[in-house]
């Protein structure tokens, strides 16, 4: 398993909808409106990427997945507020 972040921008809100859809059945977590992170193994990487690939084909934007290592994760800067 490996800590990915999902990052996407697209156009048209039904499918933007199903990809955030998709995001959430494969198990992450959304971050902001358009951020999904969590755990995956390569192969439901990919399947979640083929499987927005096919999504796509009814939108203009893009889906990036970024596979992070635990150090890097570890690593990241945050500022919240509640």
């Amino acid at each position: 398993m490996q800590r990915v972040l999902v990052v996407y921008d697209i156009v048209e809100d039904r499918v933007r909808a199903k990809v955030a859809d998709a995001c959430a059945d494969y198990g992450l977590d959304r971050l902001q409106y358009s951020v999904f992170e969590g755990c995956l193994s390569r192969n439901h990487q990919e399947e979640l990427m083929l499987h927005i690939d096919d999504l796509m084909t009814q939108a203009n934007g893009s889906v990036v997945l970024f596979p992070l290592t635990e150090d890097n994760w570890q690593r990241r800067l945050e500022v919240v507020y509640a």
